[in-house]
């Protein structure tokens, strides 16, 4: 990075380093080099600013000559330089994120598609909550469809995305079971979440199974209904985050274990094997393979 270094420091007394700058960064695709042409960029900027306010102030002082002003000038270019290799104004922050290239523009920036899971340790119940049927097969679209959601959801409440699209193939059956509205259009309620008394939006009643002191039983129930799926993960995510009841949940952060218990503990579902049908899908093989990029 000398040349880098070079340019940078020659700036204040020539212009034209930015463009030899923009040109190591273009060739060289470099991101360290990028991030220093932007820095001088504002701080060339800087410069401009400071100019600009001496020309509003008089220049026919009796201490005003054409070498006070060159020492003035080099003065001020020497501040803007200061200024922006420190905190800078974030000017050069922006302009870096912008001119930075992205090599994979379908990949997810914030959070990747894991390539290495954390290990699930199962107990003999866990083991035995899901039937192999019902995680032999993986569809990847639904996984496909949904990272990108479970990304940022798990980026804003601090709980690791596979844990949010597990939770979500097991409410709605990898997409397959989602709840219809009346005219047979999804709901994209993939997280079956109820619709309360205090619920403004749009409704869609469906049979669910709740257990009633360990008995299963059928009930009708109003659950929420949305315009996308990323409405459902944005009120998913509102949910959890409001909610005491679930801070156990997100206190676990990438621990499928405690992710799921506080799930149950919280009240989430009235299956008493609720927490352990998660954590047996997300320890599923082929629910882990699904998640590495293809």
């Amino acid at each position: 990075m000398q040349v880098v270094d070079a340019a940078s420091n020659s700036l204040a007394a020539n212009p034209q380093a930015l463009d030899r700058l923009r040109l190591l960064a273009k060739q060289g695709n470099d991101r360290e080099a990028i991030k220093a042409g932007a820095q001088q960029f504002e701080s060339y900027f800087l410069q401009m600013v400071l100019r600009s306010m001496r020309e509003t102030l008089s220049q026919d002082g009796p201490l005003d000559s054409q070498e006070t002003r060159a020492f003035t000038d080099m003065f001020d270019q020497q501040v803007a330089q200061s200024i922006s290799n420190s905190k800078g104004i974030g000017l050069s922050d922006m302009l870096a994120e912008q001119l930075t290239p992205v090599t994979e523009p379908n990949a997810i920036r914030v959070v990747p598609r894991p390539y290495d899971l954390p290990p699930v340790t199962t107990s003999a119940t866990t083991t035995q909550a899901l039937s192999s049927s019902e995680v032999s097969t993986v569809p990847r679209d639904f996984v496909e469809r949904i990272w990108p959601l479970a990304a940022a959801a798990g980026k804003e409440i601090g709980v690791a995305p596979h844990l949010l699209l597990g939770q979500a193939a097991l409410e709605s059956g990898w997409g397959r079971r989602e709840l219809r509205q009346a005219d047979g259009s999804s709901s994209h309620n993939l997280f079956n979440i109820k619709a309360s008394n205090s619920w403004k939006g749009k409704v869609v009643q469906a049979e669910t199974t709740e257990y009633v002191n360990g008995i299963a039983q059928k009930h009708v129930e109003n659950f929420r209904a949305y315009n996308s799926d990323a409405e459902a993960f944005g009120d998913y995510a509102r949910l959890l985050k409001t909610s005491p009841r679930y801070a156990g949940a997100i206190a676990g952060g990438d621990d499928v274990e405690s992710f799921a218990r506080g799930l149950q503990s919280g009240g989430y579902a009235t299956d008493p094997m609720y927490s352990d049908k998660l954590v047996r899908l997300v320890g599923s093989s082929s629910f882990r393979a699904a998640l590495q990029p293809s």
